[in-house]
């Protein structure tokens, strides 16, 4: 027969951890939650993190701190997190980066996916395809044309190895069988610079870094990538349409937490989430981005990641990119 004593308090560890989980969602989170961006200040992700760092702090009624760790495509910053307390708050910024592509560019990124919770997407985010205007290249078929013609004589230019752009520029180059030199900058502001001064020929990039030399008319958009017409643009014909048919490209990002994370927790934060993504203000300032409000559930963003990577992997193993 088991000892009284033990008996009662085991009684009461079990009572005390079955209200725990409750509880713990209950008051979460009853203090500052960090908010891990793995990017430099001021830069793209940045930005798009510091919008949803904001309206997250108004859903949780708890001040969300950003903190940047950047390097290595967001391996870094994005790695510290899984290292974290699973106790929902640290949580990671990702994008198609961190979620898909560096798992196939970087030989050891730091982490695998597995080694966070998915909390929910954010958006996906159209890429268009752009040139200087005033040249001879007006549509997709124009630059074609000129590629087949003149081979490795288009330059494409990216924010660097690895990155959304130069991925969006090899798939590209495998749909048409042009033959395009790729150009690696530090970063997508240098490239930006090159085509505004005519230094490369092409870029193709997310909309939010395009859009507003689309609207100074310093670039000609010839295509979005995405499989329908960008809500923002909505005169920039889909590459589909302009010539490369079932080419279809898009970033994307999301929200992480460490594993182990409490599933109370988990699905308070995917609640918050959606409802942080879905206020007015914030689906405005995204939308003016190119970007598209597409939350998911914990289960639908788990099986998306899985389908990116394997999707964007076959395209960086054709490619035969790799960085140590």
């Amino acid at each position: 027969m088991p000892h009284p004593i033990l008996t009662a308090a085991s009684l009461g560890i079990a009572m005390a951890l079955s209200v725990a989980a409750p509880a713990q969602a209950d008051t979460y989170p009853d203090h500052a939650v960090t908010l891990m961006v793995p990017f430099a200040a001021g830069g793209g992700g940045d930005t798009l993190g510091r919008i949803y760092a904001d309206a997250l702090s108004k859903t949780l009624n708890q001040t969300i701190v950003v903190e940047n760790r950047p390097g290595a495509g967001g391996n870094i910053g994005t790695a510290s997190v899984t290292r974290a307390k699973p106790d929902g708050y640290t949580l990671a910024y990702g994008t198609n980066g961190t979620g898909a592509i560096n798992h196939w560019i970087y030989k050891d990124p730091g982490f695998t996916i597995d080694d966070l919770e998915p909390i929910s997407r954010l958006t996906t985010i159209a890429a268009a395809l752009v040139v200087q205007p005033g040249t001879n290249i007006q549509s997709v078929k124009d630059l074609i044309a000129y590629g087949k013609a003149n081979p490795e004589q288009l330059t494409c230019g990216s924010a660097g190895n690895g990155t959304t752009s130069h991925i969006a520029c090899e798939l590209f180059k495998q749909m048409t069988g042009v033959k395009i030199l790729h150009i690696p900058y530090k970063g997508g502001a240098a490239a930006m610079t090159d085509l505004l001064g005519g230094r490369i020929d092409m870029l193709i990039d997310v909309m939010p870094n395009l859009a507003g030399q689309i609207a100074a008319g310093t670039l000609l958009p010839l295509a979005v990538t995405t499989k329908e017409r960008a809500d923002s643009h909505p005169e920039i014909p889909t590459m589909d349409e302009a010539g490369v048919p079932g080419y279809y490209f898009f970033a994307w990002d999301a929200i992480y937490a460490p594993k182990g994370t409490p599933t109370a927790t988990l699905d308070k934060l995917n609640e918050a989430v959606k409802a942080a993504v879905a206020r007015p203000e914030t689906t405005g300032i995204l939308t003016s981005r190119g970007a598209t409000p597409a939350t998911t559930s914990r289960e639908e963003l788990k099986a998306f990641v899985q389908e990116e990577y394997k999707r964007l992997g076959e395209v960086v193993k054709k490619a035969s990119v790799q960085i140590d």
